[in-house]
């Protein structure tokens, strides 16, 4: 594989390099560029290199994470709504937003943004998922270094944080 190095506009420059592929994998690459409406075939690869170098940073139970949970529930099932507050109380350290939205009938969509190590993300994500009355959630985990930031998350002083706390029952 050669390398050639090109200063790209508005960038802090970028290699070019040539990869070989096979007809149906270069055929398959330029159907998923189309569908996912990229604008080329370098700029689908990045993003595919990008998945894959975060999840690899995610091995790390200690790793800088971002995660975003969503959980949907009948808003008249007893105490849903409550169960939910309290938990979100338990991981207010990593909650960086909510949003709630009505739906039709009385059910209830609920996405949470999470910052923090990537262990602790993964609790309060199955803390919140798991609360009694929701009927599904889902959880999404990345690494903000592989687009070049941080979460930013610190631990407050005189707290520990939050995986090392006592994470109270669900019920009731």
């Amino acid at each position: 594989m050669t390398a050639r190095r090109r200063k790209a506009p508005g960038t802090g420059g970028v290699v070019r390099t040539a990869i070989s592929l096979e007809p149906e994998v270069l055929a398959a690459l330029d159907r998923w560029v189309e569908q996912r409406n990229s604008r080329s075939r370098s700029d689908a690869i990045r993003f595919l290199v990008r998945g894959a170098t975060s999840a690899a940073s995610l091995g790390d139970p200690d790793a800088d994470a971002v995660g975003t949970v969503m959980v949907l529930y009948d808003h008249r099932s007893p105490y849903v709504q409550r169960r939910l507050t309290a938990a979100q109380h338990r991981w207010g350290d990593h909650i960086r937003s909510s949003s709630h939205v009505h739906l039709e009938g009385d059910v209830c969509l609920e996405v949470m943004i999470l910052a923090g190590q990537r262990r602790e993300v993964e609790r309060a994500a199955e803390d919140l998922r798991g609360v009694k009355g929701v009927s599904q959630g889902d959880f999404l985990v990345a690494s903000p270094g592989t687009a070049g930031g941080r979460s930013g998350h610190h631990h407050p002083h005189g707290h520990p944080p939050a995986h090392r706390r006592a994470v109270p029952s669900r019920g009731a």
